[in-house]
């Protein structure tokens, strides 16, 4: 499926697959109610979100579809040289096609380009394959939790140096 997908800038009539897909993810994983991402107020309205410079997302789409998401923007709280890995999500059809990681090198070029020289990202136990993809992508755990993100309810948090 790999070579049929394509990773493009979201559009504003993206917005609610996206919001859809964050949703769905999020309620497999049991990432409901207070502290997770699935209540911040931008699941409706990411391409209004992350405007440039500093901030990017991206959408992967096969055959017109959109099937998930990643972006990045500065970390909230945090020093200017750091920034988040924000709502990197895949329904699953997509999961396990190699796309996480074409993805994740588009985000993080993305960073590079805004000039960021950290990545901060937050997860839960349970997405296990995420964790692994961000591990071979080099980012390592940190034992707590970076700048002020409003995600109380995550447990893993992980930096790679840009």
């Amino acid at each position: 499926m790999d070579t049929e997908c394509r990773i493009r800038p979201i559009r504003q009539e993206d917005n609610p697959a996206v919001a859809a897909i964050i949703r769905q993810v999020m309620t497999e994983f049991g990432a409901v109610g207070c502290g997770f991402s699935i209540s911040d107020a931008e699941v409706d309205a990411m391409f209004e979100s992350y405007p440039a410079p500093g901030a990017a997302f991206f959408v992967v789409e096969h055959n017109g579809v959109v099937l998930g998401c990643g972006g990045v923007a500065p970390l909230r709280g945090g020093d200017a040289g750091t920034c988040e890995l924000r709502k990197m999500y895949f329904l699953p059809e997509l999961r396990g096609t190699g796309m996480g990681h074409r993805l994740l090198d588009v985000i993080l070029d993305a960073a590079r380009e805004a000039g960021y020289s950290l990545c901060y990202l937050e997860t839960l136990e349970g997405m296990d394959q995420a964790s692994k993809l961000y591990t071979k992508h080099g980012f390592a755990p940190v034992s707590q939790s970076l700048g002020n993100t409003g995600h109380s309810s995550c447990n893993r948090f992980m930096t790679l140096d840009l």
